[in-house]
């Protein structure tokens, strides 16, 4: 028993590689600190609403919120983001995304709840990670967007949901599309089962541009009876 617990102990102790420059890390996080420093994170000057920087809507922004989000309120109450959608987070998340770097959910993942924890006013009721649809995740053997609901949920004590919210029909990736045809791409292509009353629900994804997906799916949401949906996001891309 004593040689399995030194193991452990050292195993925790050990320096592992960073992600991104392959030094070797004392933290248990494996991402250096150097390359933590260089993270985009999401910058202050972002509404409070929809998370987008605020000089990309123009001059019709009231304290912190866009001028967008004061003339046409997205259906959710917040989104909250850790990063802009620029290297190395893009790099991260496409990795995870389409090569099959789980690893990278439980850095960014972790990275997400710290930040998200004195961001939220109020916890929900339980995480919904966006649903993928069957045949997607037949092919690609996981939910990314799981994957970074895992750490956050462990952090702040709130459940996750994956039995209540699928994606009803297989989609094309949002992120090869043109702009005016997301929406289209995503109409009604969801379905929640609100059958344990949630009154909060809190939306995970990895990415956020447009938005069509996360506006899809809050409506959704409340149209089974919640009555607050949360955006929390790993990045969020400008629209532009």
């Amino acid at each position: 028993m004593s040689n399995r617990w030194s193991k452990l102990v050292h195993y925790m102790l050990s320096p592992v590689p960073c992600v991104l420059c392959g030094a070797k890390c004392k933290a248990q996080r494996s991402l250096c600190g150097a390359c933590f420093a260089e993270l985009p994170f999401l910058s202050a000057n972002a509404c409070q609403v929809c998370a987008l920087p605020l000089f990309f809507q123009g001059k019709s922004s009231q304290g912190k919120t866009c001028g967008r989000c004061l003339n046409s309120p997205p259906p959710y109450k917040k989104c909250i983001a850790a990063f802009d959608y620029l290297e190395p987070v893009a790099h991260l998340v496409q990795s995870l995304k389409f090569h099959g770097k789980l690893a990278y959910a439980s850095l960014l993942g972790s990275i997400m709840a710290d930040s998200f924890v004195d961001q939220i006013d109020v916890l929900p009721n339980v995480i919904v990670p966006v649903p993928l649809h069957r045949t997607r995740l037949r092919e690609r053997g996981y939910n990314q967007a799981l994957e970074l609901s895992r750490p956050i949920a462990k952090k702040l004590g709130v459940p996750i949901d994956i039995t209540h919210c699928n994606r009803l029909r297989p989609t094309s990736i949002q992120s090869l599309l043109p702009a005016d045809e997301r929406h289209k791409n995503v109409r009604g292509a969801f379905e929640f089962d609100n059958e344990r009353k949630f009154s909060r629900v809190a939306i995970v994804d990895d990415v956020m541009t447009t938005g069509h997906t996360i506006n899809e799916l809050t409506k959704t949401i409340l149209q089974s009876g919640v009555t607050e949906v949360s955006v929390w996001v790993c990045a969020r891309a400008p629209l532009h």
